[in-house]
């Protein structure tokens, strides 16, 4: 049994994942907050104090870290005797922390695949340039590492495992449909960190389709999805992290991942990348001074913390599964809807940082009662997805399933 967590990172998602484990430290242990910027933990320690979040009374630390030193994060992880860490840093931050928790017999869990800053959109699948290459070393050392255990990545892919288990005998195509129908009445702003965002945008769309790598350009194949509560959306096929685990854990030949974009967000984007502002490599300015223009942009739009208050509307995810079941023809939806409202009503922060907070602290549960300690490397597709998706209807993230039975919870 594995208590006590560390999180790297102080974003948006950092701050709901703080409140989660709180509100579940009976379980969890001590809770300890790590990230460059000492302030920003303390603010999240503060949120989560005038909350009430506490289950038990507790004290939550704060900590200085540069978590791309692993000298420093083994040393912070031993210091507070941490068996769990849970990183929602920067996925630059990736394998240092990996390695750190590899070397220490702490279980790692991340929501995104590690990038390289000077790449973008490297040749899939992408867990292959680094995460798995050490799969047999955890294995061997007995390590839990838990891939992508956000929302997407995350439970779209335990929604897959269920479907693949229950639902149907062939599945023939998966395709993930993210919406987030919200509003922050902002001029232009990212719902999490605009490097990140933007570096998914910049390069080569890949799909999983006929059973192959398929490329394309981002906004080049868009579609229209009549979805719960938010209705009619147009959405844009998208590179993203779960097709690239999916398509090698389930055999299912068509994988694919979309996202809703407004017309506002895709003319500013469009602007921004052809004028080089969204590049990833050094430029020179007059002065003679060095900068990375991406950053430069990441810079002057609002922090994504910053836009909780006042932001209305909900999100909506799913998994659209296509098969056969029985040998009949099926279609099924698996879907959650998030309110951005009620996300920092509960723990001061957005939908979008509450989608991808709270599963990795449903994880962390499941690690310290032992159901999910599986002493290994995996992506959430390759667990049991029951007592995952029953503890985030008990933590805020109800999932349903709309077939031609009805719409209902997805346990009824």
């Amino acid at each position: 049994m594995k208590k006590n967590v560390l999180i790297i990172g102080a974003g948006g998602v950092a701050k709901v994942v703080a409140h989660k484990c709180a509100q579940h430290n009976d379980e969890l242990g001590r809770i300890a907050i790590a990230s460059r910027n000492l302030s920003k933990c303390q603010a999240i320690i503060d949120s989560v104090t005038a909350k009430g979040s506490l289950k038990q009374p507790a004290e939550i630390r704060a900590y200085a870290l540069d978590a791309l030193d692993i000298e420093a994060t083994k040393a912070l992880i031993r210091e507070t005797d941490s068996q769990i860490v849970i990183n929602v840093g920067s996925a630059f931050l990736n394998m240092s922390v990996l390695r750190a928790c590899m070397e220490t017999g702490a279980a790692y869990l991340d929501t995104a695949i590690h990038e390289d800053p000077s790449r973008i959109c490297e040749t899939p699948p992408w867990y292959g340039n680094y995460e798995w290459k050490h799969l047999d070393e955890c294995r061997e050392r007995g390590i839990t590492a838990i891939l992508g255990i956000g929302f997407d990545p995350g439970v779209v892919n335990a929604w897959a495992a269920l479907a693949n288990k229950q639902y149907f005998d062939r599945i023939d195509s998966i395709d993930i449909l993210d919406v987030n129908a919200g509003s922050h009445g902002k001029y232009f702003a990212t719902n999490f960190d605009p490097e990140i965002n933007f570096r998914e945008f910049t390069g080569t769309v890949w799909s999983w389709q006929n059973r192959q790598w398929t490329p394309n350009s981002m906004f080049e194949v868009k579609r229209t999805d009549d979805l719960p509560v938010v209705g009619a959306q147009n959405l844009y096929l998208t590179g993203h992290d779960e097709v690239h685990s999916l398509s090698k854990n389930l055999d299912v030949p068509n994988i694919r991942f979309w996202m809703s974009f407004g017309d506002h967000y895709i003319n500013v984007f469009s602007v921004l990348k052809n004028l080089g502002l969204l590049s990833e490599q050094p430029v020179k300015t007059a002065e003679g001074q060095e900068v990375v223009p991406l950053k430069v942009v990441k810079a002057v739009l609002p922090d994504p913390a910053s836009l909780a208050p006042g932001y209305t509307g909900k999100t909506c995810i799913a998994d659209l599964v296509k098969g056969s079941k029985n040998g009949q023809p099926r279609e099924v939806l698996i879907y959650n809807v998030a309110d951005h409202e009620e996300a920092f009503a509960e723990t001061d922060s957005q939908g979008i940082s509450y989608t991808a907070g709270v599963p990795p602290v449903a994880a962390a549960r499941l690690i310290a009662r032992g159901d999910w300690d599986a002493r290994q490397m995996v992506n959430v597709e390759e667990l049991p997805p029951e007592p995952f998706l029953t503890l985030l209807d008990q933590m805020g993230l109800p999932t349903r399933v709309k077939d031609e039975h009805g719409d209902r919870p997805w346990n009824a």
